[in-house]
């Protein structure tokens, strides 16, 4: 894993390889936990005040009635550290890319397996029928590569998204026309976003689901992008941001 340091994988496979690469990064990583005061209460930024972060609360009245049920963030993501670093190279063609991708899948994988059904629960949904990613602002040719990352691990039908509104490369400007989506009448959608800094991007992509008929979005985001400070909570396999979940002993693998 890039940046995690060499470890020996021999004779490792499935499962236990991928949580062997998340092992790895653990001790760089750093992740908002269930319970904890001080984070806002949509998109986990550590708050000093209140409950819920400006651009949430903005969002929440720009937008009423069609924001994620739930936004659950992997990791933090503080500027200059490793995730961040592997969440900027994983879409570029420089060294090093690979390696940030394999990162990314396992932390992914790893999450979903044993941590999906907190989201889902979080979401007020059963479970997800379609899986969908929020798209790039910067109208990179082909798949987005979060989309070709997640892909395989779920099996779920598409719910095609495209982007509506002229070019914004900053992502920051939020609205339910900014993205368009095919007609999902009742449907249960897990959105991917990659990165998550203000949070305009993967709400309007929310927004935009609802307009087409989806009964409940749950956002997952890889990593919430923030500034680096001190006191942020160390990551752990075992803990998400909506639930802590027990050790599970028919984990595949195990």
């Amino acid at each position: 894993m890039a940046g995690s340091g060499a470890a020996n994988t021999a004779g490792l496979s499935g499962w236990a390889l991928l949580e062997e690469a998340v092992r790895r990064q653990a001790p760089c990583l750093s992740a908002p936990t269930t319970g904890r005061t001080g984070e806002c209460d949509v998109c986990r930024r550590p708050l000093r005040t209140s409950t819920r972060c400006y651009l949430c609360a903005e969002q929440a009245e720009s937008m009423p009635g069609l924001l994620a049920d739930a936004v659950v963030p992997v990791c933090f993501a503080p500027k200059g550290g490793l995730h961040a670093r592997n969440l900027w190279l994983y879409k570029s063609g420089q060294a090093g890319a690979g390696t940030a991708r394999l990162a990314l899948l396992a932390l992914l994988a790893v999450f979903l397996r044993d941590h999906g059904p907190c989201v889902w629960a979080a979401a007020g949904m059963p479970g997800p029928t379609h899986l969908a990613v929020v798209p790039s602002g910067r109208r990179r040719p082909g798949p987005h590569p979060l989309r070709a990352l997640a892909g395989p691990l779920t099996g779920l039908p598409w719910a095609e998204l495209t982007v509506a509104w002229p070019l914004d490369p900053a992502g920051r400007i939020a609205g339910p026309g900014r993205y368009r989506a095919v007609p999902l009448p009742g449907a249960r959608v897990a959105l991917l976003d990659d990165t998550w800094t203000t949070g305009a991007s993967a709400q309007s992509a929310a927004a935009a689901l609802r307009l087409a008929g989806a009964q409940s979005v749950a956002v997952i985001v890889l990593g919430r992008h923030l500034l680096p400070e001190p006191g942020l909570p160390a990551f752990e396999m075992g803990r998400c941001a909506v639930h802590q979940c027990p050790a599970r002993a028919d984990r595949p693998g195990q």
